[in-house]
């Protein structure tokens, strides 16, 4: 009897194993490519994203820089319109202000004019004042002329001028001034004028000596060094005169003029610091009160007070004329233009 051949189990398709190990191997393959696929692919979905944005920041910005543009423009118009208003109130500032300053110079010159006549009439009139009251003179008897006392003969003698003050010590007063003359002396003692004095100077202190009798106003010689030049060498000839019984009080109504006084005075004399003060030769001072008050003390103690009065001093002081020896500079107008507008 054949025998019956039976079918390979293995090769049996009814062997599940078999037929489902090559599929599950083919779609592990499968899977595995598309995960790789899916990797190497860029990220489109973000690309749209992030240009949105970018243009939306743009936008933002350009409307700001529009913004700060147009304040920038405002504030730009604001400064020119601020600078123009600036400059018209400078303009406007140094158009009224030259306009007061010329006002005041007129006025100060009418004033100083009036001034100057002022004192010049108040000297006159001082020197034809008699100041002495005549004695009663009574003719004496022909009996009488026998036992005339010859004591009260000088007494009745007429007192002297004003301007005859300087007359007993005229040929010193004159020797000196010739020495002024000639060529300085920069080594002379202090106290001893160290500068020369031209013409115009010297006539002048010869008209305050012998025609005024040391008390009055005498045109100022155009500027204050020039006058603290005259200063000085009247201030050395009383120095031959009074010696130490006198002293100088100088009024000036700034410390500014008062400093140039100073200068002038150490210079031309040769003094130092230590001779300007209360007690020593020269006393500054910027009102005429304590001026007065200094020259009355100094009389008290029986010295001699010679006051200098600044050229642009407004006013002598009535009080001041009663002193024997005084001297006011009286500026010209065109000296107290100048001095206004340096002032200014």
């Amino acid at each position: 009897m054949p025998k019956e051949s039976f079918p390979n189990q293995e090769e049996s398709p009814s062997n599940p194993s078999a037929q489902e190990l090559p599929t599950k191997k083919h779609e592990e393959t499968s899977l595995n490519q598309t995960s790789n696929k899916a990797n190497d692919l860029p990220d489109e979905v973000n690309v749209p994203t992030q240009s949105k944005a970018d243009s939306s920041l743009a936008q933002i910005l350009e409307t700001a820089l529009k913004e700060l543009q147009k304040k920038r423009d405002l504030l730009k118009q604001e400064i020119q319109e601020l600078e123009k208003k600036k400059e018209k109130i400078e303009t406007e500032i140094r158009t009224s202000f030259t306009g007061q300053s010329d006002s005041i110079a007129r006025r100060v010159k009418g004033f100083q004019e009036y001034l100057t006549g002022a004192l010049q009439e108040l000297a006159n009139s001082a020197e034809k004042l008699d100041l002495v009251i005549p004695p009663v003179v009574l003719k004496p008897s022909p009996l009488d002329e026998k036992n005339k006392d010859p004591q009260v003969l000088e007494s009745l003698e007429p007192a002297p001028a004003v301007a005859d003050t300087f007359k007993p010590d005229e040929e010193l007063i004159r020797e000196c001034l010739e020495q002024f003359a000639g060529q300085p002396d920069f080594y002379a003692e202090p106290w001893k004028l160290r500068r020369s004095l031209d013409e115009k100077d010297i006539e002048l202190l010869e008209d305050w000596f012998f025609g005024m009798g040391g008390r009055g106003a005498q045109p100022s010689r155009g500027s204050r060094p020039k006058n603290v030049l005259v200063s000085a060498a009247l201030i050395s000839i009383l120095g031959e005169l009074f010696g130490d019984r006198f002293q100088t009080l100088v009024l000036a109504g700034q410390p500014e003029r008062l400093g140039e006084w100073r200068r002038g005075l150490q210079d031309a004399l040769g003094l130092g610091r230590e001779d300007f003060g209360p007690n020593s030769g020269i006393v500054l001072f910027e009102r005429a009160d304590g001026l007065i008050e200094r020259a009355d003390r100094l009389e008290e103690r029986g010295e001699v007070p010679l006051i200098l009065i600044d050229a642009f001093e407004q006013s002598v002081e009535i009080p001041v004329l009663q002193f024997p020896i005084w001297l006011a500079f009286a500026a010209s107008p065109n000296e107290i233009y100048s001095e206004e507008e340096e002032f200014f």
